[in-house]
């Protein structure tokens, strides 16, 4: 029997699902020649669209590679049913499409649609499986890394191998092969010229022991750095924050089924470094479950205002939503900023 060609990738760990779907890509293009390959966001393109670009034929290729992130969002039941079809009618066929979450789990009747074979979650690294894995990159780019250096660095980047790459690539630029990492190495070039992100965003926003108006100020320094890089992106910004909330989401869900949880329980929801369930633990006490929720709707509501409202008006939005995160646990501002927000803004 043909094997279905969707595949079910979940899980915090962005680097090894990132190589997973690499290593399917390379099997399809040598499988079945030149693909046309897309990338697509739940969160920005209707998945009857989607359905609909797999359905058709391409003229200059031999089938479709399609990668489909926020599959947790894939629920109504007329997309599924879509689903469905498509993988009934297209069994042994030459496009493949690769749905993709960071939650542990998706839609149960969606997992229903996929085979038990091309399902997989992809948990977060347990401290040492990390260190292991720092050690032998730095090897494989011909350098190596104090024990110290490793613990640093796993203490200041955001707990996926991805991130890891992402970041410790810098070293290769910095220093010549056969060099060894120490811990001033990595404050020089970590810690002293940290880029902001999304996630650093975050942990300004969560920041224990500050009040409101200081994790605003801080929030709002970095947000105008961000403004100021090349890759600037509010939609992009915005993804990024969704995603910390959504894993605090799955934090209070955690501590609420089990007040104490066991080593295995915070590897399985992604936190199994000190690091992250300090940080969580931090945010949890600012942001309830409820507020969480509140907050998700504001990004949610803050991404539409950007793709609709157009540059001009981007930057007041991006600062009346951390306003509304900090001081007003995601309440929508006015549909107009007042005098006094004005003034504090400008």
């Amino acid at each position: 029997m043909a094997q279905a060609p969707v595949y079910l990738f979940t899980g915090p760990e962005a680097g090894e699902k990132n190589d997973a779907i690499l290593q399917l890509r390379v099997a399809a293009r040598k499988r079945a020649g030149v693909l046309d390959e897309y990338t697509f966001y739940t969160s920005e393109t209707k998945f009857s669209q989607i359905m609909t670009l797999l359905l058709n034929e391409s003229l200059f290729a031999s089938g479709r590679f399609v990668v489909v992130q926020g599959a947790e969002q894939l629920k109504k039941k007329e997309d599924l049913e879509m689903l469905s079809s498509w993988i009934a009618s297209s069994a042994g066929g030459s496009s493949i499409l690769v749905l993709v979450s960071d939650e542990i789990s998706c839609d149960k009747k969606l997992e229903s649609l996929i085979p038990k074979a091309n399902k997989q979650i992809f948990w977060e690294l347990f401290d040492n499986r990390k260190e292991q894995w720092l050690v032998h990159y730095f090897k494989k780019n011909g350098y190596s890394i104090s024990a110290d250096a490793v613990e640093l660095v796993l203490e200041m980047i955001e707990n996926n191998t991805e991130a890891l790459k992402s970041e410790c690539s810098r070293f290769f630029l910095c220093f010549q092969p056969g060099h060894q990492v120490s811990v001033e190495d990595v404050e020089k070039v970590l810690a002293h010229n940290r880029e902001e992100s999304a996630f650093t965003l975050f942990d300004a926003l969560s920041s224990a022991g500050r009040s409101p108006a200081m994790r605003l100020e801080t929030a709002l320094c970095i947000l105008q750095k961000l403004r100021l890089s090349k890759d600037s992106s509010g939609v992009q910004l915005i993804a990024g924050l969704t995603y910390c909330f959504r894993r605090l989401r799955s934090w209070h869900q955690l501590i609420r089924e089990n007040p104490s949880p066991s080593e295995l329980d915070y590897k399985i929801r992604g936190f199994s470094s000190k690091k992250a369930r300090t940080q969580y633990q931090n945010a949890g006490r600012l942001w309830s479950v409820s507020t969480v929720g509140q907050i998700l709707a504001l990004l949610a509501s803050s991404d539409m205002d950007i793709r609709t409202g157009g540059a001009a008006l981007e930057d007041i939005l991006l600062q009346g939503m951390l306003y509304s995160i900090v001081l007003k646990d995601g309440e929508p501002l006015a549909d107009s900023f007042s005098p006094l927000h004005q003034e504090l803004f400008f």
